[in-house]
């Protein structure tokens, strides 16, 4: 069992919006930059992007009626990291909530780390989507 951390920001847009944004890999690289590089590119079936853990293949879940966002990251080294991710509604908005995940060899430093990313990205996506 891993240590998590539930991260979340709400945000003044209704959820079903958010989530048609966050869901397409395109456009990660607006609001994802501790996943995506600049650009993300569909090859051979994969989206796959420049990230700072290095050149990372994405693959979300299908999209669904619920607000499942879940996506794995194949890391350089062949880890795939599962990001459970919800985006559900609230009132005339939505939260979205990340769990970040403490994998084997990570230190409490970073997980710190990752979860400060997770946390500016999640920031940068209600920037863009309250703006």
């Amino acid at each position: 069992m891993f240590e998590s951390r539930h991260l979340s920001v709400s945000i003044a847009r209704p959820w079903r919006e958010v989530y048609d944004f966050a869901c397409e890999p395109a456009n990660l690289p607006q609001w994802a930059a501790g996943l995506a590089g600049s650009t993300v590119e569909l090859i051979d079936g994969d989206w796959v992007t420049d990230s700072p853990m290095g050149r990372v293949k994405v693959a979300f879940t299908r999209p669904n009626e619920f607000g499942v966002l879940d996506h794995d990251v194949t890391l350089p080294t062949g880890e795939v990291v599962n990001n459970p991710v919800r985006v559900f509604g609230n009132g005339d908005g939505c939260d979205v909530v990340f769990s970040v995940r403490r994998r084997d060899g990570m230190t409490a430093a970073d997980l710190d780390g990752d979860a400060r990313l997770v946390q500016q990205d999640l920031q940068t996506l209600r920037a863009l989507m309250e703006a």
